[in-house]
């Protein structure tokens, strides 16, 4: 059964990891896709429109792809995890529930007015089906992660006499103090990961001599947009977000910074190889004092270490953990770099015309897609051994009924079949991309006015 488990938890990381490449694009779209909209009504100008419509194809075609990979993830908990289901089905099942009855019916009506009515309303009400798009969206992400911050911080529940959990407090779960900087900073990043991707699209466009203008659209609002995410991503959401792991998970906390021993006036490791044999960090780079300012304002605060732990509560794989935090940390900072270098050049006109730069936007695009995965295994690394945090431990939670190679099987099944999809949706986005904005004159003139036209 040992093996079971990790099939079971492999194909469950998979699986979410492989989705959640499709849900961060369309929760950062749908912002940004206001925006353009926005423009365009305030405007009136063809362009933003252009630019929305080109847009919205992409968003369409991510949302698509999130839905079909989506959907195995919730019959994973009756299949892989049904102890788990179980136990806690009475407090998550609320949360899932509503995303799907409130966020996807939103959100996926809305984008179908944006797409099959586009030639039957007017500027107003595609503007009115875009907010409500980005409402479905961020609703959507914020029941998600509701369900998850109950995993991390369990909180509005009752134990039944049979031992399973049952909600007692819907605001309660819905304002669990963990949400916040959680649902913060994963939009926050999601927003990141679509303002790197727009400016790499113009970036293409203009080193290729095509759609210039639109080019000059898309580069100006990714990096604008880009900068501001990248430094609310760094302070206030991820400082807030470490600061409440060293509040509520200190021995996470540790586990992140590589902190085997409790120290006053801890340092934070830029640079180093966690040793687990010897308790140490092999060629560090260190800054002193650093995690002791950060997490407690005080230069000699004291912070606990993982010696400071139970070494049977520690994470089960601590290198990888360590490894996948300093990915997202890093990947982090130079994201923040590169967009505050394009903002520079862009507030001095010089963007448009510095190929060095447009090549660097161009190819940056995978880099948000890899810190957020890293940020993700961070998280979820850093809750094992426990699947609900102090009260269900993983190796719990598995369905008895499931072997082994049955696990296995589903396993293979899910790596082939979503390798075909992740060549077809690649395919599909490079010719979305190929052909560009639509011309204005492929559709009939609009007015402003209250969508008769």
């Amino acid at each position: 059964m040992a093996s079971a488990l990790l099939y079971d938890r492999l194909q469950f990381a998979f699986t979410a990891t492989f989705h959640y490449l499709f849900p961060q694009l369309t929760m950062g779209l749908a912002l940004l896709l206001l925006y353009l909209r926005s423009r365009a009504l305030w405007s009136g100008d063809e362009q933003y429109h252009q630019a929305a419509r080109f847009w919205t194809k992409i968003f369409a075609l991510s949302f698509g792809f999130g839905v079909v990979t989506g959907i195995p993830l919730e019959f994973q908990f009756g299949t892989n995890w049904a102890k788990f289901s179980n136990f806690a089905g009475g407090v998550i099942g609320q949360t899932l529930a509503m995303e799907g009855l409130f966020a996807f019916f939103l959100e996926s009506t809305f984008l179908g007015v944006l797409l099959f009515g586009e030639k039957r309303f007017g500027f107003r009400v595609q503007w009115f089906a875009s907010l409500m798009l980005f409402l479905g969206s961020w609703l959507s992400g914020y029941f998600i992660l509701a369900t998850n911050a109950w995993m991390q911080h369990p909180v509005a529940y009752t134990v039944a006499d049979d031992g399973r959990l049952f909600l007692n407090s819907l605001s309660g779960l819905l304002t669990n103090p963990w949400l916040f900087w959680q649902y913060a900073h994963n939009m926050t990043a999601a927003v990141v990961t679509t303002s790197c991707v727009m400016a790499a699209v113009g970036a293409f466009y203009l080193l290729s001599g095509n759609h210039l203008a639109h080019a000059k659209t898309f580069i100006q609002t990714g990096v604008v947009a880009g900068a501001i995410a990248c430094a609310l991503m760094i302070f206030p959401t991820g400082h807030g977000n470490a600061k409440q792991v060293f509040e509520h998970q200190p021995l996470k906390g540790a586990a992140f910074e590589g902190l085997f021993r409790t120290e006053r006036g801890a340092g934070i490791v830029l640079v180093g190889q966690p040793n687990t044999e010897t308790m140490t960090i092999d060629n560090p780079l260190v800054v002193p004092s650093a995690l002791s300012i950060l997490v407690y304002y005080d230069l000699w605060a004291n912070v606990k270490g993982l010696d400071a732990f139970p070494k049977e509560e520690w994470p089960d794989n601590l290198p990888l953990l360590y490894y996948a935090y300093h990915i997202m940390a890093g990947l982090g900072t130079i994201l923040a770099a590169i967009m505050a270098l394009a903002l520079l050049l862009l507030w001095r006109g010089r963007l448009f015309t510095s190929k060095p730069v447009l090549w660097l936007l161009m190819l940056c695009a995978p880099f948000p897609y890899i810190a957020t995965t890293a940020g993700w295994m961070t998280t979820e690394l850093g809750r094992q051994p426990w699947l609900v945090y102090g009260l269900l431990r993983t190796a719990q939670g598995t369905s008895p009924l499931v072997h082994s190679g049955n696990a296995l099987f589903t396993l293979l099944g899910f790596l082939g079949l979503y390798l075909l999809l992740g060549l077809l949706f690649l395919i599909m986005i490079m010719e979305i991309v190929r052909q560009g904005p639509v011309p204005v004159t492929d559709y009939p003139a609009q007015t402003t006015g209250s969508g008769t036209y």
